[in-house]
């Protein structure tokens, strides 16, 4: 029997999915917020630049997916900071040592692979919202 007071589609839905998607659907919405941040306008600068002095240099499209990537990746595991301070501000517990090192390997490393074990510990947790 199901209960009545949790809405459908939010936590066990979401439960069923591996860690490892849901991870990936979030660095989704970071690169769909990146992208919206890249195309706002941005105010022109009052003052003129002298053309000259100024060097055309436009970024390979390697080196643009990669910083599109690595900013996506930060951007989510200070989420996850954000929400892990949150708890230990709530709880009052500390952050343990198992944590600590899956956070200093994402930073050594950024990838998907080094993020998914952040995001576990907070799931098990009950920090993640997602």
């Amino acid at each position: 029997m199901s209960d009545p007071s949790t809405p459908k589609g939010s936590r066990s839905a979401s439960a069923s999915d591996p860690l490892a998607e849901r991870v990936r659907q979030r660095l989704q919405l970071a690169g769909q917020a990146f992208d919206r941040r890249e195309r706002a306008a941005r105010p022109r600068s009052r003052q003129r630049k002298n053309p000259l002095t100024l060097v055309a240099t436009a970024p390979d499209d390697a080196d643009a997916v990669h910083g599109r990537e690595r900013a996506c990746l930060r951007s989510v595991f200070r989420e996850l900071g954000d929400a892990h301070r949150r708890y230990r501000a709530r709880t009052g517990l500390a952050g343990t040592p198992a944590l600590r090192a899956a956070a200093r390997a994402f930073k050594e490393a950024p990838s998907v692979g080094s993020l998914v074990p952040v995001a576990a510990f907070l799931d098990e947790l009950g920090v993640l919202a997602w």
